[in-house]
């Protein structure tokens, strides 16, 4: 069997992450990469796991002509306009079978729709990559709880929680280009595992039907020196003028329809993790039983002391988004198959193979998006948010946050509010 071609569009820490999580997949080979700024080192780093040419390309359609599968993985604010162009140059000639959409689908729902319309309508299979429904603890601990579940009923109550120091790049703390600051970025994130841990554990993971949001988003670290500052001298971003979320936590209130019952879910992101690196956690609650999951309880850890500290090369070695190059860190061996990037891949390579649908498509972005988009106007108008409101509904459609109109000021500092 001859092997999947891969192209990459973008050439930033995401997709970095992308191609270690191919190490851990059969069949695949890294074809092409195409980003802004041509990504040698990617490419380097490609050729040096044994990955495939990783050849580079001048343009998106260059990069169609030569792949199987492109996988979007650049700035949020590009990703429709590079869908766009995979099509054109598929209905070109370009062999393209599949596509395959870093979270978030859109920065908002206009976009998110527009996306699975063109995809749906290219008639090409479409894949919406969200990780973390992919980790193995969370369908290992659904999957052992399954005979409970039948007996008892699926969890009343998820938690989930994604934390960390703040971004890599610029655009992911420009809410213009981003869509916004944490709830966009993560939030989708929580948002989608609580989902589908309140879901049945066989079948749809966004089975359940949304009937309530309510959300609070606060700028907390990032919006005070010396953090502002520092932000805008790495950067160029002023949170004095432009500002984004920090913080966001909310309840989400589901409905199941076929047995009525109700259930919550609940997410909290931040950028404010100053400890040991990314924070990941879960937790699932149900009649006389539970799960939970923690990125940082790990069987391996370093130790470094003070004296050693400066020969650290790269702390993030240890842990994605570490802070910290001395003391007790958490060691994960394997970040991209821990966090469900592995099995992703895999499960868009196995339903090439076998002619079935990807078990997230962009369609379960568009849901996720209208959740982030009913999380926004909720904190927005200060209100829980009724999903079943008809002219809720129709609003969420075109509704594009103040936040990510780059007027989050009135909303977010204090000093803007008096």
């Amino acid at each position: 069997m001859t092997d999947l071609k891969i192209g990459f569009v973008g050439g930033g820490f995401i997709a970095r992450f992308h191609l270690r999580a191919l190490e851990s997949v059969r069949g695949v080979r890294v074809e092409a990469l195409h980003s802004r700024t041509p990504p040698e080192a990617l490419a380097a780093e490609a050729r040096s796991r044994g990955l495939g040419p990783a050849h580079l390309c001048s343009s998106i359609e260059e990069l169609a002509a030569h792949v199987d599968v492109v996988a979007l993985l650049g700035p949020n604010a590009t990703r429709l306009d590079a869908l766009r162009r995979v099509i054109a140059a598929r209905d070109a000639g370009a062999p393209v079978r599949a596509v395959a959409c870093e979270k978030p689908l859109g920065r908002n729902l206009i976009e998110a729709r527009a996306m699975h319309a063109e995809a749906h309508g290219a008639g090409i299979v479409h894949a919406y990559f969200e990780n973390q429904l992919h980790l193995k603890a969370l369908l290992a601990a659904r999957a052992q709880l399954a005979a409970l579940e039948q007996r008892c009923g699926p969890p009343l109550l998820a938690r989930a929680a994604e934390e960390h120091a703040g971004p890599h790049a610029a655009w992911f703390w420009d809410p213009r280009q981003q869509g916004g600051g944490v709830l966009s970025d993560m939030g989708c994130h929580s948002i989608a595992l609580a989902w589908a841990l309140l879901s049945p554990a066989s079948g749809d993971p966004l089975a359940l039907v949304p009937v309530s949001v309510q959300c609070e988003l606060a700028l907390l670290k990032w919006g005070r020196e010396p953090h502002r500052g520092a932000l805008r001298e790495r950067f160029g971003i002023d949170y004095a003028q432009t500002p984004a979320e920090d913080y966001a936590s909310g309840t989400i209130r589901f409905r199941d329809p076929r047995s009525k019952a109700l259930s919550l879910g609940q997410f909290s992101t931040s950028w404010m993790n100053d400890k040991q690196g990314l924070k990941l956690e879960f937790e699932a609650l149900g009649a006389g039983y539970a799960c939970s999951f923690s990125s940082l309880r790990s069987p391996a850890e370093v130790f470094v002391a003070d004296a050693a500290a400066s020969a650290l090369a790269d702390q993030e070695l240890a842990l994605e988004k570490a802070t910290t190059s001395r003391g007790t860190l958490p060691l994960q061996p394997n970040e991209p198959d821990l966090y469900g990037y592995v099995d992703e891949w895999q499960d868009l390579v196995q339903a090439l193979a076998s002619g079935r649908e990807p078990r997230l498509s962009f369609r379960h972005g568009c849901e996720i998006a209208r959740l982030v988009m009913a999380c926004y106007l909720s904190a927005e108008r200060g209100e829980r948010i009724d999903l079943e409101d008809p002219l809720t509904a129709a609003a969420l459609e075109s509704y594009i946050p103040a936040i990510q109109r780059g007027l989050g000021a009135a909303q977010l500092l204090p000093q803007a509010r008096r």
